[in-house]
Parts: C-alpha cells; sequence; structure tokens
C-alpha cells in the first residue's frame, strides 16, 4: 500500500512521542479513530516492536504484547526497583498472582465486558488473596506439579513466600517498610500498579481500575487465548461466555 509522505511522517511522529513517553492524549485519539492510513501505519510500526496499542476515550497506550518487545518491563528491573534486596523469582511471582487476583476481584465472571465493582480496599486483596492462597494449598502435590508445568507458574514457590510472610495484623493501618509482612508486601504491589497507571489510589485505603488496565484486561487479560487455564486454576472461573 502507497502512504503519503505527509502521512507517513504524521505516523511516525505519533509513534516516536509514544515510544519516548507510552502515553498520548486525546488529541492523537480522535487522528488515529479518524484517518485509516495514520492507524494503519501506527498499528504495524508498534507491531515491529512486538507492541500493541490500546486506545482509550481520552489516551492512546504502547503496550509490549511479548518479552521480546525493547519496552517490555523486566523481571530484574522490577527487582531493583520496587522489592527487597535479594529479592528471587518467587517474590516475583507472587507480585504477578497478587496483581491477577486483584484484577479478577474487579469483575464476576469470566470474560466480562466492565467491571462490578468500582474499588477494592487494600485489606480485601490481602483477603482475596490469603483465599486464593487456600485454593492452591486444597490441590494436591501431583495437580500443582503438572498446572506448574502446563502454565510456567510456580505455585508451590508462591505459597511457600505468602505462608513465610507475617500474618495481617487488624490493628495495622498501612505498612510500607522494611517488614516482610504481606501488607508490606501488597502496598509494593500497589506502588509498582500505580507508577504504570494501572491502578488509582483513591483515598481510604481504597483502589480502582484505571482506563488503561480496563483496556488491557478487556483485550488480553480476559480472551480466552491468552489466560483462561490461569484464571480457571487460580480462581475459578469458569469460562462461560455471556
Amino acid at each position: 500500500m502507497f502512504y503519503q509522505e505527509e502521512k507517513v511522517m504524521k505516523a511516525f511522529q505519533l509513534y516516536t512521542s509514544l515510544a519516548r513517553q507510552g502515553v498520548l492524549n486525546a488529541e492523537a485519539v480522535q487522528l488515529y479513530k479518524a484517518d485509516d492510513e495514520i492507524r494503519g501505519l501506527l498499528d504495524r510500526f508498534s507491531q515491529e516492536v512486538d507492541c500493541v496499542i490500546i486506545r482509550t476515550s481520552e489516551q492512546l497506550f504502547l503496550v509490549p504484547q511479548t518479552k521480546l518487545s525493547p519496552f517490555h518491563i523486566s523481571n530484574e528491573w522490577i527487582k531493583r526497583h520496587y522489592l527487597k534486596s535479594g529479592a528471587t523469582n518467587g517474590d516475583i511471582y507472587l507480585l504477578y498472582f497478587a496483581i491477577i487476583v486483584l484484577f479478577g476481584n474487579f469483575y464476576d465472571t469470566y470474560q466480562s465486558n466492565e467491571p462490578t465493582r468500582d474499588f477494592i480496599r487494600i485489606d480485601e486483596w490481602a483477603q482475596y488473596i490469603n483465599e486464593r492462597i487456600l485454593h492452591l494449598q486444597s490441590h494436591d502435590e501431583e495437580e500443582l506439579k503438572k498446572s506448574e508445568k502446563e502454565f510456567s507458574y510456580n505455585w508451590r514457590l508462591i505459597i511457600e513466600k505468602w505462608e513465610n510472610m507475617d500474618d495481617i495484623k487488624e490493628t495495622a493501618k498501612k505498612q510500607s517498610g522494611n517488614t516482610i509482612s504481606r501488607l508490606s508486601f501488597i502496598d509494593t504491589v500497589r506502588r509498582f500498579l500505580v507508577d504504570e497507571d494501572l491502578i488509582k489510589d483513591i483515598g481510604n485505603e481504597e483502589i480502582t481500575l484505571t482506563e488503561k488496565s480496563k483496556m488491557i484486561i478487556q483485550r488480553f487479560f480476559m480472551e480466552v487465548e491468552y489466560n483462561k487455564g490461569i484464571l480457571e486454576f487460580i480462581y475459578d472461573f469458569e469460562g462461560t461466555e455471556q
């Protein structure tokens, strides 16, 4: 397909801004929606770096689709910037597990189009993780080993990491220090998600999803070909279509 030079240059300008910032404003959204050629060029540019463009009503986001993307956040980067000194892959597994549980609790069924609740309290999030850990523990050793090979998740290490953390104190309002308590760990995951614009603090120890996270969840998290098996295993989603 032949593109006019001005369209190519405009699309490339938008792409370079996305590559630097990761997000563009409403003006870019309108251009992306209205101009088929610029949209097609932007999508092709993003595919070349293993990314996809996610569009909300007011923003465009460049989101890595595979680990091969230069924009992919590595496990080592997360360890250095968010986790305690000496963090292992087990801490990373637990961080991802906590995120999946959080997102899952905003929806009442598999393939939901919209969240079914507006916010979640931090202490509720901790309780939901504990419930899912107990669910994992209900499986026998062989079943966990089989699932680990299927999903490339080390469920037993996730259980061990969670169990080795201090119990949640009912009187604790906020723990963001250097302890290894469960609430402290969850606070670390919260900071990571806030920094990535995937959740927003709304006060009173409550968090809500952002438009960016809703679009990512709709496109990937709830998509059958991506995570159905994992959701069924850890969260009891049954995959029934609405």
